[in-house]
């Protein structure tokens, strides 16, 4: 069960996408693992 912070923190990405024309679930968990990606590549060559 997910809390309501949570919830809230979830909500604001999926609006996000959404207001971005991403309306699609799958497409938006490629989004999000493809964003984390890049995060971690960024971390890993800068550290």
């Amino acid at each position: 069960m997910l809390t309501g912070e949570i919830k809230g923190q979830v909500d604001k990405v999926w609006e996000a996408f959404w207001t971005g024309g991403v309306s699609n679930p799958l497409t938006v968990i490629e989004q999000i693992t493809y964003l984390i990606f890049i995060r971690q590549e960024i971390y890993t060559n800068t550290y």
